[in-house]
């Protein structure tokens, strides 16, 4: 099978999903437009071709780039796991004749006014919510669903200019930060605990389901430098409280006509008990959550979803061996990384069960904490024993420190 895979180094993870291809079979063709020699080494020994274009944002040299190239070797799919590109790979596909989500079943994924309508009419719990393009809309929206609410770009991915406004007062200083995105929908605000669905289907089947628990939820690890964000990967998924959460994902799945791939939504849990739709989307999480599930696991689930698209099942049984978790470092301090402390004595108490640890090393600038996930380090650990699990995510969070300078 020929897949032709749009940006298969950029976001880094995809490349790992380009050897996923290559490892299930796959003949793998690259479309992007990073330089060849940029594309990272992963990406680069799977790919049979790569096809370098200007610009992927330039959606009508693409498709005549691709199109030329259909005419000299067949391509039987083309898969786009980075959210920009999603509709450049449905028009692709609608006009080679390949399988796949078409624009219209993609406009869902990318649109999430449309989204909620859509789960509206399936009879699912989504948070009260209103589209708009103009400054005047968002007033009017806030008048109509009251405080607090959300704010967030129509076609955004994660926590992306996302604000929360508890009055007016707070509404009106965030919304210059919104002049640069055309289109917002403004929801009421559930205030509850945040959790994922996660899939990977194959023929409107669901072959793999995991829930992840945002501790604490993104919106405010997005407002506060010093917290570490961590996200658990839970192994015991038929956990009683999980149930409704587990379900509300596998309806929105089966309402949005997700077929072939993966999806990442994500949900809210009440103090009531009562569950929410927070948004889907028809690609994998980002910020290593699919390493994490992998270590949840002991699979490797770029892999398992290259043997969805491609074949239409998972070769080998995936279980739930553990409870896995990430917990994210950010350097305290401006500049570059200067050391860091308290390393040794949490590896002396969990080495065994600390799966993997990158940190940026000594000298690196630090990243910005509010335009990227994954900070200046990462540590995942993994435990059978929820308790022990969050035991040592409280712990890297608490007494691991990056320093910068």
């Amino acid at each position: 099978m020929n897949v032709l895979m749009i940006s298969p180094g950029y976001p880094a993870e995809m490349a790992f999903f380009a050897r996923g291809l290559d490892a299930a079979g796959a003949t793998v063709i690259g479309v992007g437009d990073q330089p060849p020699s940029a594309v990272p080494q992963i990406a680069r020994e799977a790919l049979a071709h790569y096809l370098h274009v200007g610009s992927l944002a330039s959606g009508e040299a693409v498709a005549a780039a691709v199109r030329a190239m259909a005419q000299q070797v067949r391509l039987d799919r083309v898969e786009c796991l980075w959210e920009p590109y999603m509709m450049l790979a449905a028009r692709l596909r609608e006009e080679l004749g390949l399988p796949g989500l078409t624009v219209a079943q993609t406009v869902p994924f990318r649109d999430k006014e449309r989204m909620k309508e859509l789960l509206d009419a399936a009879g699912l719990r989504t948070p009260g919510h209103e589209s708009t393009e103009t400054v005047a809309g968002v007033w009017a929206a806030a008048e109509r669903l009251g405080f607090p609410l959300i704010v967030k770009p129509i076609a955004g991915a994660g926590s992306a200019d996302t604000y929360r406004a508890d009055s007016a007062a707070e509404l009106d200083a965030f919304m210059p930060m919104l002049r640069h995105v055309p289109q917002v929908i403004v929801e009421e605000f559930i205030d509850a605990e945040e959790f994922t669905y996660d899939t990977i289907c194959a023929g409107g089947q669901v072959l793999f389901e995991n829930i992840c628990w945002y501790l604490p939820r993104p919106l405010v690890t997005k407002q506060h430098e010093w917290i570490s964000p961590v996200t658990v990967a839970l192994r015991e998924l038929d956990a009683p409280d999980l149930q409704a959460g587990r379900a509300l994902g596998a309806a929105a799945v089966k309402a949005l006509q997700f077929r072939d791939g993966f999806t990442h939504m994500e949900w809210y849990r009440k103090a009531d008990g009562e569950v929410v739709f927070g948004e889907i989307a028809a690609r994998p999480p980002g910020a290593r959550m699919v390493d994490v599930m992998s270590y949840a696991t002991d699979a490797d689930l770029f892999r398992a979803w290259a043997e969805a698209v491609t074949q239409g099942r998972i070769a080998e049984p995936v279980e739930r061996h553990y409870n896995a978790a990430s917990i994210f470092k950010r350097a305290e301090g401006a500049g570059r990384i200067t050391g860091y402390e308290g390393l040794d004595h949490l590896l002396a108490d969990y080495g065994e069960h600390v799966a993997a640890i990158e940190l940026l090393p000594e000298g690196a600038p630090r990243r910005d904490w509010r335009a990227v996930s994954i900070s200046d380090g990462m540590v995942i650990v993994r435990h059978r024993e929820l308790s022990k699990t969050l035991e040592m995510t409280e712990r890297f969070a608490a007494e691991f420190r990056l320093r910068a300078g």
